[in-house]
């Protein structure tokens, strides 16, 4: 068994790398700038919108607030004319990129950090590059992509859309397991 604190370089470090390639793939115009599209008429839905200033938060439209009301003909009507949307409300003014940066390493370290429990636990010192590849890399597939299917299953996010961001997730689990295979302890 290999104790975590003899894997905490593997751990930043692959924080570090898959931060900057997940910088490198989102900063490029290369497979996610077709991810959003530009609201029909946006002017005049954001000057509808407007006056009404809902608050951050995620909506969906139209609001049915029981189960009961979902099965009620002015509610079926709703849905028939549409539009039928969820929308997320973020906070008026510049977007900073700040905060989700932070929260973006925070993340790629927990996910670092539970690819090395599992290997801790079930690789031996010593183990060979393609063992290590093959556990840590399934384990950061896990943790980087495979949740992402959910926002296509339950919130209609395009398929498209969400296997592009699991592609990502196969890269930054490579990155991840290159990282471990290369520091793992001998």
């Amino acid at each position: 068994m290999v104790s975590i604190a003899s894997l905490w370089l593997p751990i930043v470090l692959a924080a570090v790398i898959v931060f900057i390639a997940s910088s490198v793939i989102h900063m490029l115009p290369l497979w996610h700038k077709s991810d959003y599209r530009q609201m029909p008429r946006e002017a005049e839905v954001l000057g509808a919108l407007r006056p009404f200033a809902p608050p951050p938060g995620d909506y969906f439209l139209p609001w049915a607030g029981n189960l009961k009301e979902t099965k009620s003909p002015g509610f079926q009507e709703k849905l028939k004319s549409g539009p039928v949307a969820m929308i997320t409300i973020l906070p008026n003014g510049p977007i900073s990129m700040g905060r989700p940066l932070l929260l973006w390493f925070l993340y790629l370290l927990l996910v670092g950090y539970l690819v090395a429990l599992l290997a801790a636990h079930t690789l031996a010192p010593g183990t060979f590059y393609p063992r290590v590849f093959k556990v840590t890399g399934t384990v950061a597939f896990l943790g980087y992509a495979l949740a992402l299917l959910q926002n296509s299953i339950w919130q209609r996010r395009p398929w498209v859309v969400t296997l592009k961001a699991c592609f990502d997730g196969l890269i930054y689990a490579a990155l991840t397991a290159g990282t471990f295979g290369w520091l793992w302890p001998r």
